[in-house]
């Protein structure tokens, strides 16, 4: 593979062949039931191959189109049971072996934004890589000084490539829908997009990713690497050994799921708090398990700075959400001016769009798992949109849904029981009365 960007010409072609597939998929599948093959098999058969394809014309365009797929591994436990095995595996490989950029490339960049000699600032450093991401890829190295460094390359053309896939990906939404019926798909792509020129700017990533390794540093719960260096394409922080959270996922023992999901969780409702920012996500392949169990935070394109930590309507909107006071939420959301003056709003709508969101933390202890993520997460995704789009939500309350959204996504794979209530209590202001 040379730079991210194949033709522009050639990336659409593959993306706007998606939907022609699952067309012929769909009149085989007609044929098959006409043939007098259940319906019910005949739908997870069609699921099972537009996953098949979907996810390896994703895997090869990187760019947007990765970063969808990776969002919407993290939503994998809302799947219907039939089509999990495939679909999980697609993503799995997805995640972890996306074609990888030439060296010569890589040096490319290097010499752009490090100068000719930037073999100078290395010990020794490795072509191959040893991950890949949405819009860059990842290098081991050492330091000039000796120190175990990961090296993220941004590969060329990633801006327009980015741009390009995220607007064809809105047009070809539907074939989400087969996957998952009732998810919001155009409201994801339309957010992409409006975060897109942050995830590219590597430079701000560095700013927000050394805010984080500052403030938890020596942490005994969260190891974040610190920063060694950067510019506009590259990053170099130390290297972080430990076990990827999707093998947790897979095949990790039950205290190390319980352990990883406390933390992700303290992780996630602490650093609004302890360092100004929220981290927006929160997919597999940014996290590991340390060795002495830490969880190890990777990846900082997706942030939005909460200098005043969590927004106000937050902590009581969760208070009464878990308290199943619905009226509670409705005037918290109207001094907030969530609710404007003089809209009249469905209470039973707005119960059972919050409720998801604050069940996990409404009892001491909660477990997630894939059938609760099931029964709640296409509503939080798909129906409940629907009051959400009647609510003037300013965006610091988008994103803290969609973060909530997708965490719960990732703790219901991980299957996971925690004292969650307890994190909430601790962190979110306004939670406790």
């Amino acid at each position: 593979m040379s730079d991210l960007p194949q033709s522009a010409v050639a990336r659409t072609a593959k993306l706007a062949a998606l939907p022609l597939g699952y067309a012929g998929r769909t009149a085989l599948g007609l044929g098959k039931r006409a043939l007098g093959r259940p319906a019910e098999l005949i739908a997870a058969e069609v699921q099972t191959r537009t996953a098949e394809q979907l996810f390896k014309v994703l895997g090869e365009l990187k760019g947007g189109a990765m970063k969808i797929g990776q969002l919407l591994s993290v939503l994998e436990s809302a799947l219907p049971p039939a089509v999990i095995g495939p679909y999980r595996a697609a993503l799995t490989k997805l995640q972890d072996s996306a074609p990888p950029m030439p060296a010569a490339t890589v040096h490319k960049v290097l010499a752009e934004d490090f100068g000719d000699d930037w073999r100078a600032h290395f010990a020794a450093f490795d072509d191959a890589p040893a991950a890949s991401a949405s819009i860059g890829q990842v290098h081991r190295a050492l330091w000039s000084d000796g120190r175990p460094v990961a090296v993220k390359v941004q590969y060329p053309g990633a801006a327009k490539a980015l741009r390009g896939d995220l607007k064809q990906l809105g047009r070809v939404a539907k074939l989400f829908g087969v996957l998952l019926p009732g998810l919001d798909v155009r409201s994801f792509v339309q957010e992409l997009q409006e975060r897109v020129a942050e995830e590219l700017d590597y430079g701000k990533e560095a700013e927000a990713w050394h805010a984080f390794a500052t403030e938890y540093a020596d942490d005994p719960d969260i190891a974040v690497p610190p920063v060694v260096a950067a510019s506009e394409h590259v990053i170099v922080t130390e290297w972080l050994d430990g076990t990827p959270l999707a093998r947790v996922i897979a095949d990790g023992p039950q205290e190390v799921r319980d352990a990883a999901a406390l933390r992700l969780v303290r992780f996630s409702f602490s650093s609004p708090v302890r360092c100004g920012y929220l981290h927006g996500d929160p997919h597999p392949g940014n996290f590991r398990v340390t060795p002495d169990g830490r969880l190890g935070v990777l990846d900082f394109g997706a942030v939005k700075a909460y200098p005043d930590g969590h927004p106000p309507a937050v902590g009581p909107m969760l208070r009464y959400g878990a308290a199943d006071d619905v009226e509670g939420v409705a005037r918290v959301f109207r001094e907030e001016g969530v609710i404007r003056d003089g809209v009249e709003i469905d209470l039973e709508a707005l119960g059972s769009f919050v409720r998801p969101y604050a069940e996990p933390i409404a009892a001491e202890s909660f477990t997630f798992t894939r059938d609760w993520m099931r029964e709640r997460g296409l509503y939080m995704l798909g129906d409940g949109t629907s009051i959400f789009r009647t609510l003037n939500v300013p965006p610091d309350y988008v994103m803290s849904f969609r973060v909530l959204t997708a965490g719960y996504g990732l703790l219901s794979q991980l299957e996971a029981t925690a004292p969650f209530r307890a994190e909430a209590e601790r962190w979110i202001p306004g939670f406790t009365a």
